[in-house]
């Protein structure tokens, strides 16, 4: 289909585009990667005066490191935050979810604020943003507030970014040491939104015996609800879990079996199952062409169970 008519302005600098965003009000759209506006527009879902491009502003993209956190423009790639040493050292589960974005020719256009500001609850990044506990820089002609994750998504495809404001960029505070991450995500094909999807970071102490456990977990949840969820219920029981042993690799190479957790559900990881069963309690999943409520509610719980297990291997 042909999108309706509007008008479009590349903004030159910030200040420029927020100063277009304050005098159309309602009715402007920000572009950046146009991944996800674009389909909008041409199917008339979204039906915008002003288009404000501001993906060729510099002020807006890049990664730094920050001391406590990561600092990313808005602006910024999937594929750029996927190949950051930045990203990858500070922040890994943002790159191990953002490689699971869609394909490469969407992360290589589309943008980390884009995604963010889109705010699909079946969306990869916002599951991630709330675990994390990141901050939205927020931009006007009034001047700049930060809000958390979990402010920022108020529901389905609505944020806290209020008329005349832009997305500038996103930290991501550093968690340290001892921590493992991993994002595990359902879907039908490569290219399709997540079915359901965890996104899990643990801390694991180590005894002075070798005796693993877990200090702390954080597990956000895709597609489980009209906004991002965190599951804390999950999160607190999973504390103090006993965990086994990192697998050895055998002569041959391969992890020793002896070492791993057993294929039946019992042994030190059933204290995760057990955390893992708790995923899909104050959640609201919807039905659609691709899954029931119910089926997704068992999905939530299987992966958080693996992604936690991922998560702790790691460290």
């Amino acid at each position: 289909m042909i999108p309706a008519s509007f008008d479009y302005v590349r903004a030159s600098s910030v200040d420029e585009a927020v100063e277009v965003l304050a005098d159309a009000g309602e009715e402007a759209k920000v572009l950046s990667g146009g991944q996800s506006l674009l389909p909008l527009l041409r199917l008339r879902l979204a039906y915008p005066s002003v288009l404000v491009d501001v993906g060729r502003l510099p002020e807006l993209r890049g990664v730094r490191d920050e001391g406590g956190h990561v600092h990313i423009g808005a602006t910024t790639t999937h594929d750029e935050i996927i190949r950051s040493p930045v990203v990858r050292a500070g922040c890994p589960l943002v790159a191990l979810a953002t490689a699971t974005v869609a394909d490469p020719a969407v992360r290589h256009r589309g943008t980390f604020g884009g995604s963010m500001a889109h705010a699909d609850p079946a969306g990869d990044l916002p599951a991630v943003a709330v675990a994390l506990d990141m901050e939205f820089v927020l931009r006007s002609t009034t001047g700049e507030r930060v809000v958390t994750a979990t402010d920022f998504f108020t529901d389905y495809l609505e944020t806290a970014l209020e008329p005349g404001e832009i997305l500038t960029a996103v930290r991501v505070p550093k968690l340290g040491e001892g921590w493992g991450y991993h994002y595990e995500k359902f879907h039908r094909t490569a290219q399709a939104w997540a079915i359901v999807g965890v996104a899990a970071a643990v801390r694991v102490t180590v005894s002075e015996s070798g005796a693993r456990h877990v200090a702390e977990a954080r597990v956000g949840l895709t597609n489980m609800g009209p906004t991002p969820l965190r599951a804390t219920a999950v999160e607190s029981a999973a504390v103090d879990a006993e965990l086994p042993p990192v697998p050895h690799a055998t002569a041959n190479g391969s992890p020793s079996t002896a070492r791993l957790p057993s294929a039946n559900g019992s042994g030190p990881h059933d204290t995760l199952r057990e955390a893992a069963s708790l995923a899909d309690g104050d959640t609201s999943p919807t039905a659609d062409l691709h899954a029931t409520p119910d089926y997704r509610r068992h999905l939530a719980r299987v992966l958080t169970h693996r992604a936690l297990t991922h998560a702790a291997a790691t460290v």
